[in-house]
């Protein structure tokens, strides 16, 4: 018997959205990135295989029906994941998890050092409405930053580095937005799921959340509270060399674009990341 959850995110909608929310789009024939409002997530899995696949991240409070809506679509009637994966536990990433969960009835994975915060312990950092970048930023304190708890649903992911049910893949800790942020890569193509490591855009910029201009980004700065970590982890990934990458916000990034955008991050993080100021942000002078 598993103990009862608690829902956080419920009645917790945030009207934020994008030109992109509500698209689908398969970026690799068993990868697909689904817009939810202003957030990503993935269906790891051939539409050929409807009972084998799983959902990475679980979007914006009360988003379930939509992220169910394209499932459906993609998989078809009453298909569902042999489990979720979470990259982080921040509550864009979370806000349908607990009411996916009680639909499928499937097992939850993160990173050890974020289940605390899927358990209801530990509430995260407070997101920092004075950092400079944009007026998301300037809103992000009306954000919700305690924690939902999932009980005995949400598990470590394997020390060895696998991901249950998703052959081929591996996690990688990328820490610095949160402390058990993790990144999916696949080695046989390089493709890489980068959670928000780093992202395809200005995400604390409204203009640019809106209307979905791209551009390689460091991770939202209102959340990021380690940037020394932070930037670490962008050249874990940049060393990767990946050929394509879905990231927690942004459009679907691929080729010399990804290549560039990321080796210019990883070269020049200080400058293009780090914000000029912000509760988190530490200078050295």
């Amino acid at each position: 018997m598993h103990d009862r959850m608690k829902d956080t995110m419920e009645h917790r909608y945030i009207p934020m959205t994008s030109f992109a929310s509500g698209v689908g789009q398969a970026v690799m024939p068993d990868l697909y990135c689904y817009t939810n409002q202003i957030v990503n997530v993935c269906f790891v899995g051939s539409p050929e295989n409807p009972n084998d696949w799983v959902l990475i991240d679980a979007g914006m409070p009360e988003s379930a029906n939509r992220i169910l809506d394209a499932a459906k679509e993609r998989f078809g009637e009453n298909s569902k994941p042999k489990a979720i994966v979470l990259t982080h536990g921040h509550f864009d990433h979370v806000g349908a998890v607990v009411d996916l969960v009680e639909k499928w009835d499937v097992p939850v994975y993160a990173h050890e050092a974020e289940i605390p915060y899927l358990t209801g312990k530990s509430s995260y950092p407070e997101p920092d409405g004075s950092v400079e970048g944009g007026l998301v930023a300037k809103m992000s304190p009306l954000f919700p930053n305690e924690p939902i708890n999932l009980g005995s649903r949400v598990k470590a992911v394997p020390s060895d580095g696998s991901i249950p049910y998703m052959h081929g893949w591996r996690w990688i800790h990328t820490p610095g937005h949160s402390p058990g942020h993790i990144s999916l890569f696949r080695d046989e193509d390089r493709s890489l799921i980068a959670g928000d490591a780093f992202v395809t855009v200005k995400q604390e910029s409204l203009y640019k959340v809106v209307t979905q201009i791209q551009e390689i980004s460091g991770p939202p700065r209102y959340f990021t509270t380690d940037w020394e970590a932070a930037k670490e982890s962008v050249k874990k990934l940049e060393a990767l060399k990946p050929t394509v990458a879905i990231t927690g916000h942004g459009m679907p990034m691929s080729g010399g674009e990804l290549t560039k955008g990321l080796e210019k991050l990883a070269r020049d993080f200080e400058r293009i990341a780090i914000p000029d100021y912000g509760r988190y942000v530490y200078r050295k002078h």
